[in-house]
């Protein structure tokens, strides 16, 4: 009974984990979504809303993906494989963007300060998080068709460790962007993150390659 209990910890452990890298992997490439938060951290301009109105966002999708697709696993195996291996695709794919990036350093983040109403600031938030296709990608279809290869009692989980990677990404570059602001500005600092996430974005996708699926 103990070792059971013991197991199931550690297995809740790996898949939180998972769950958190993968996010983390994902979420630190730089698009809009992220300049519009860090531009508003800068500028000390309603950075609670956005953040939280952008993690709320992704939690939503996250789990919608998650639970969504393990319900399809459970009723269409072969339509879960085929997302398996389309999911893989596209990790190798952010993965060689990434480590190109990293070997160009062309990552720079621009940053600049923005001081729109709280009203346009949250439209601005809202329509660069829900109707940017890349969002979708990366919560509902690649990040669920990770945690849908999760064992059920493992999903919840997963969801968690990639909604706090979420929480924290959000809260850091928000909050923290006054003093992140010389340290982003580096060229070196983003080619290293470029590489960590390319380096974590091909170990998923191996991983998500040799992984079958659960019964």
């Amino acid at each position: 009974m103990g070792s059971a209990h013991q197991n199931r910890r550690m297995s809740s452990s790996a898949a939180f984990t998972q769950g958190w890298l993968m996010m983390a992997g994902l979420i630190v490439a730089i698009g809009a979504q992220n300049a519009l938060v860090l531009r508003q951290g800068l500028a000390r301009a309603h950075v609670g809303a956005v953040v939280a109105l952008c993690t709320v966002s992704d939690i939503v999708l996250v789990v919608a993906g998650v639970y969504g697709l393990g319900a399809l696993a459970a009723s269409s195996p072969g339509a879960m494989s085929a997302m398996r291996f389309g999911g893989a695709a596209f990790l190798l794919w952010c993965a060689w963007r990434a480590a190109r990036r990293a070997w160009l350093g062309t990552g720079a983040l621009d940053v600049r300060s923005a001081g729109d109403g709280l009203a346009a600031t949250l439209a601005t938030t809202a329509a660069l998080t829900w109707l940017n296709p890349h969002v979708y990608l990366d919560t509902v279809v690649l990040l669920g068709a990770v945690g849908a290869q999760q064992a059920p009692a493992m999903r919840a989980p997963f969801a968690l460790g990639a909604s706090a990677a979420s929480a924290m990404w959000f809260a850091t570059l928000g909050f923290g962007a006054a003093a992140l602001a010389p340290w982003l500005a580096r060229r070196n600092t983003w080619r290293a993150v470029d590489a960590a996430v390319a380096a974590v974005m091909a170990a998923i996708a191996f991983q998500l390659l040799v992984q079958g699926i659960p019964s």
